[in-house]
């Protein structure tokens, strides 16, 4: 009986051992190699995109290097599809999401919040020849979205944010039809050929409609029509709580010192980090 009680013990203590490695094994790996590699998207202006040079910028790389910074560590970046960025078991590819994902039920099951960087308001996007004035134009009409998103998501009726705080979904929209689309310019692209030559809306974040207004595409929103507000959070593997509550921390003090309004305001134009 002893035997079996020490054989016991040891087995607990080994769990407890094997437990907390686990739990501290992303944290020691970024600080143990001094370098943080960040999964983000390549292709969704003005969060994250190659630029000229064939270098990673936009609203995210920028986040993404301020939490490197306050680490004391480098930073890289990885561009996996969607599925595979908000779909945790990374394995250790990836240190850090930092890709602009809202928080919702389904996701909160497979990564960790580690926490709320900036809002991001949905909006209708229009050709700028569409006589729509309004939400209920549209329905019947062919809506574009992009795939594996919250705004798929939210024109299927299936939303489920999971953050404190936030008003209900509203859903005014019956679409006549939905197509998704595998990138986030894609159904701006198809939406710039004309009114209703492919698609008669598309429902998108804000910063990335006026983005695409600014670089020329012949769109408009409908004003003061937002279909959500949508909390946006940087994510971690399930498998390490200090490095989430580490990283959440830095957004914290990013957020109280300003830093996140200025960055905010210096790619989209407006603060959009306010709680």
């Amino acid at each position: 009986m002893r035997k079996l009680v020490q054989q016991l013990a040891i087995g607990v203590a080994v769990l407890a051992f094997a437990t907390a490695v686990q739990a501290g094994e992303t944290l020691d790996r970024v600080m143990g190699k001094k370098a943080m590699v960040v999964a983000t998207n390549s292709g969704w202006p003005p969060q994250s995109y190659l630029d000229d040079n064939n270098e990673m910028v936009g609203f995210d790389i920028d986040v993404s290097k301020e939490i490197a910074k306050r680490l004391g560590v480098g930073v890289s970046f990885e561009t996996p599809d969607w599925a595979t960025l908000t779909g945790g078991r990374w394995q250790g590819r990836y240190d850090l999401g930092v890709g602009s994902v809202t928080p919702t039920k389904a996701r909160a099951q497979v990564i960790d919040f580690a926490g709320i960087y900036y809002y991001s308001p949905y909006v209708y996007v229009l050709h700028k020849d569409s006589k729509a004035k309004s939400v209920t134009d549209l329905n019947g009409k062919i809506i574009g979205v992009e795939t594996a998103t919250t705004s798929e998501d939210f024109i299927r009726r299936q939303l489920e944010i999971d953050a404190p705080g936030l008003p209900p979904i509203e859903y005014k929209l019956e679409p006549g039809e939905i197509r998704t689309f595998a990138d986030s310019m894609l159904p701006f692209d198809d939406l710039r050929l004309g009114d209703g030559v492919r698609l008669d809306a598309v429902i998108a974040p804000e910063q990335t409609a006026l983005n695409a207004i600014k670089n020329g595409y012949p769109l408009r929103v409908i004003e003061r029509e937002y279909a959500f507000k949508e909390p946006l959070a940087v994510i971690a593997e399930k498998a390490d709580p200090d490095w989430t509550k580490k990283v959440g921390e830095i957004i914290d003090e990013m957020k109280e010192d300003g830093t996140l309004a200025t960055l905010t305001t210096k790619w989209y134009g407006r603060d959009y980090s306010a709680d």
